[in-house]
């Protein structure tokens, strides 16, 4: 079910309604309602796949009792490994094995063996690297004695599965979810009217913006080799866009979503294309994903402590690992590859915590460093996209070698004029609204109520007037 299709459309006032005025604020039935909701929401996309989602939220719930209860270092351990090593191994084979058969079979090709490739023909299950990881980051919590046991299924099971974060994040922790779950709550109407504040403008990052640029975008990296410098120049700026669209899109929907439930997920998006530098960018770009990796991996390898080996050696295995999760092609390892080379000079010579606050801060506009620094870090990040879009690493590579040719300062072949004036409307909206948690949470509050009711209005329209150009996340499919 996609968030942003005529089903969901239905489903979610149903939901509304069952949660606050049938259930009528029993803590116990209103965790049973979102845990069934939860498994109808994941089922709608392929039921024959929940049962990876149960046995692998029955796995991560027994194992933390075992490891909570065991007397020996020895046998947490070995309930932390079995967790771990199964549910990486579900991640391992459904989404990485085609990978490795084919990287090998390449590999023994090229010393003049010829290896009869069999690969396995499956179905990525949707959302295995998010619920994988709120698994993950459980039983490790457990373990580290962050956290006790939830001992109760029920509240557990919605934890893992809850549905607005089910399929594509954020990447929570039980640290900050679970106490939300197994608390009582009671319906707040100023957080509701907040939550649908922003799904709106989810709604309108994904269907108005990045659903706007997937088609030009997709003529112009399917036919890259007929086009000029300039229209594959533009091409990686509105992917840029899109991706960006695109995703926060789904976070602002799923945080939304959760408010209208009393629940308050974790942030997953800080307004990142304002970054001044490729730290903060990090800092600002899939929040959930990036603390991750730095609680769990980073930190654990040593972080910035030690030698300058082991910094650099730690930044790459993060970003190389990083890129990695979010598929099984050296086109994504490149583009962590890449963002470590971006980010280890900062961090070497300890910079890289230097832009810790919002860009202009209390001011209407930024200066001419500050816009300059954007203007860096932005194109340094529409280059990585670009193999992160690509479909090989030599097209990327491709791709780039004709997009800085002499054909660069030409006029692009077709300009989307539409979705250029979108874009920027866009980028006006969220530098306004840099400071807040979304761009409309606090946007034309000052304003008279009809301007600000008809610039809802306008946002409604112009979702509903470019809905039949629907695509599917693309987040999805990691």
């Amino acid at each position: 079910m996609l968030f942003n299709s005529f089903t969901f459309a239905i489903f979610l006032p149903i939901v509304f309604f069952l949660y606050w005025f049938v259930t009528k604020g029993n803590l116990r039935f209103q965790n049973i309602l979102l845990l069934v909701s939860s498994y109808f929401f994941y089922a709608c996309w392929d039921y024959r796949f929940l049962f990876l989602l149960i046995f692998s939220t029955l796995l991560d719930f027994f194992s933390g009792i075992k490891i909570e209860e065991a007397r020996t270092n020895r046998a947490k351990t070995f309930w932390l490994w079995l967790s771990i090593g199964i549910n990486v191994g579900f991640l391992g084979v459904f989404k990485y094995f085609n990978f490795f058969a084919g990287s090998f079979a390449e590999m023994i090709g090229g010393f003049g063996f010829k290896v009869d490739l069999w690969t396995l023909k499956i179905i990525l299950p949707v959302g295995i690297s998010f619920y994988t990881f709120h698994g993950l980051s459980y039983v490790i919590d457990i373990y580290k004695n962050r956290i006790k046991s939830e001992r109760d299924f029920i509240n557990y099971s919605v934890f893992v599965s809850f549905f607005p974060l089910l399929v594509a994040g954020p990447i929570e922790r039980a640290t900050h979810l679970l106490p939300q779950i197994i608390k009582e709550r009671t319906f707040n109407y100023t957080r509701a009217i907040d939550g649908l504040r922003q799904i709106l403008w989810g709604l309108f990052k994904k269907i108005v913006i990045a659903d706007s640029c997937a088609d030009v975008v997709n003529q112009i990296f399917n036919n890259s080799s007929e086009q000029s410098g300039s229209t594959l120049a533009l091409g990686a700026v509105l992917f840029a866009f899109q991706i960006y669209g695109d995703f926060s899109g789904y976070s602002d929907i799923a945080l939304g979503t959760a408010r209208l439930f009393g629940i308050e997920l974790l942030r997953n998006f800080a307004f990142p294309y304002f970054s001044r530098d490729i730290a903060e960018f990090w800092r600002r770009w899939h929040i959930s994903l990036s603390s991750w990796f730095k609680d769990y991996l980073y930190i654990p390898l040593g972080g910035s402590r030690g030698s300058t080996w082991k910094k650099i050696r730690n930044i790459l295995i993060v970003f190389v690992v990083s890129g990695f999760w979010h598929g099984a092609n050296w086109t994504f390892i490149i583009w962590g590859l890449l963002n470590a080379l971006y980010i280890l000079p900062s961090v070497l010579i300890k910079t890289n915590r230097v832009n810790l606050d919002v860009v202009a801060k209390g001011r209407l506009l930024p200066t001419i460093k500050e816009l300059g620094l954007i203007g860096v870090t932005f194109g340094l990040t529409v280059i990585a996209w670009i193999f992160f879009r690509s479909t090989s690493v030599g097209a990327a590579f491709d791709y780039l070698l004709r997009m800085f040719s002499k054909s660069l300062f030409t006029v692009p072949s077709e300009i989307p004029y539409v979705t250029l004036f979108l874009i920027a409307a866009f980028i006006i909206i969220e530098w306004l609204g840099r400071e807040d948690q979304y761009a409309l949470q606090k946007f034309g509050f000052k304003w008279a109520r009809p301007v600000r009711w008809s610039f809802y209005f306008v946002n409604v329209w112009l979702i509903l007037f470019f809905s039949g150009n629907q695509h599917e996340f693309i987040y999805f499919q990691f």
